[in-house]
């Protein structure tokens, strides 16, 4: 019997299974069909952009690593992601640009000067490939970073940083009206400080009066989040942005609060953190990431943090309300396959996700069946979700199994390999 063959006899025996315990299966492709996974720009370079200032390292970045072939300008990372794109299923996917990725043509163009017209050769190549855009203001790797930006004390270099997040809240607002969706733009400053400090709050007064400022005008066509951390390296006593600060802000303000999932204690659970904050913020963007004891930002696998956060957007019916982005970089190892690797592993736990029979676990815990809950749960780890995997992969005419393996290795071998 021929592969393919087998893999439709295999997603055939998979949906009667399912059935039995009254999961619709082909609903549940159509949901992994239109899930959009915003896919990160960074991972092609090592999170360098094509800036012309003599950047500098820090602020809590840092892709370890050298393996060769990273994109050295804007049209190899373009390519890299095409390559990436061929690699994946679904019809939905967006790319998250920062703002150190502006088509700056070889000039040099600070971040407070950066504007719309940086962005229009993405703004059509996303339209050119089916690709909607979502947006990053870039406080890092830059002379006047230091320590401190957003919540710097200094008022020439807070002013610097809150003229670049409005500009970046602009070129936003021109993505998304152009491309007729509205356009997510993250907002996440590394301040903090490497040692004790005696000064806590006057840092968060400031930072929530710079963000008072960016927020000032209303746009219609991009949506605003903010983005907490845990700590960052060289600042690793105290950082102003914290999960506590953001939380608050977004609560008042109405704003949607992004979870990294590299930016909290290893003994958190960001799925906890899920129905929490869907009460009481509008949205919910996720950075979908794996800290190996600190926030590495490894490749994202399919492993039981991810799959307690995929279940838990699903068990709280917040597909319409969540937003999946991805934030890893790794540099060790083949840029392309960590792509691929990252996102089918992310469409995978969602996958899982949707195959779990929801409806009958809320009706064994209504009443009070426990065991029965605790047993179905079990259960269903060991039903053939991989089996649905395979024919979604197939359906999208994009490797199956480990044959994307080789995928990689040809663009390699023709195409990233000749990168000196």
């Amino acid at each position: 019997m021929k592969k393919n063959e087998l893999i439709e006899k295999s997603y055939e025996i998979a949906k009667e299974r399912y059935a039995e315990i009254g999961v619709d299966v082909e609903a549940t492709l159509e949901k992994l069909q239109k899930l959009a996974v915003s896919i990160h720009c960074w991972q092609a370079d090592d999170v360098n952009g094509f800036e012309n200032l003599g950047n500098l390292g820090g602020g809590g970045i840092q892709a370890t690593g050298n393996y060769p072939g990273k994109a050295r300008n804007i049209d190899e990372v373009r390519a890299d992601i095409e390559k990436v794109l061929t690699l994946v299923g679904g019809d939905h996917h967006r790319l998250n640009v920062h703002a150190i990725y502006g088509d700056f043509q070889g000039k040099v163009v600070d971040r407070d000067q950066v504007d719309a017209s940086h962005f229009r050769s993405w703004m059509d190549w996303g339209k050119e490939k089916g690709v909607k855009l979502d947006f990053n203001s870039s406080s890092f790797g830059h002379p006047k970073s230091g320590d401190l930006t957003l919540a710097n004390p200094d008022n020439a270099i807070r002013e610097f940083w809150i003229e670049h997040t409005k500009r970046c809240r602009a070129i936003s607002e021109e993505i998304g009206k152009f491309q007729n969706d509205p356009c997510i733009m993250n907002l996440w400053v590394h301040d903090g400080s490497k040692d004790l400090t005696v000064n806590r709050y006057k840092y968060r007064s400031i930072l929530e009066q710079s963000l008072d400022e960016i927020f000032a005008i209303d746009y219609k066509n991009m949506k605003d989040c903010i983005e907490s951390k845990l700590f960052g390296i060289a600042l690793e006593s105290y950082t102003v942005g914290s999960h506590d600060f953001y939380l608050g802000y977004g609560a008042k303000k109405q704003k949607m609060v992004t979870l990294d999932m590299g930016h909290f204690h290893l003994s958190e659970s960001v799925a906890d953190k899920i129905s929490s904050l869907l009460l009481f913020t509008p949205e919910i963007m996720l950075h979908v990431s794996r800290p190996v004891r600190w926030d590495s930002d490894h490749v994202v696998i399919v492993n039981d943090e991810l799959l307690d956060l995929t279940r838990e957007v699903v068990r709280a019916d917040a597909l319409d309300k969540v937003h999946v982005g991805l934030d890893f970089f790794d540099a060790s190892i083949n840029r392309i396959g960590a792509y691929a690797v990252g996102i089918r592993s992310t469409q995978k736990a969602f996958l899982q996700a949707f195959l779990e029979p929801t409806a009958k676990l809320r009706e064994y815990e209504a009443n009070g069946q426990y065991f029965e809950r605790l047993a179905l749960l079990e259960e269903v780890k060991g039903l053939p979700w991989n089996s649905v995997w395979d024919f979604f992969c197939l359906k999208n005419n994009i490797a199956v199994g480990d044959s994307y393996i080789a995928e990689v290795q040809q663009y390699e071998k023709e195409v990233t390999s000749k990168r000196s």
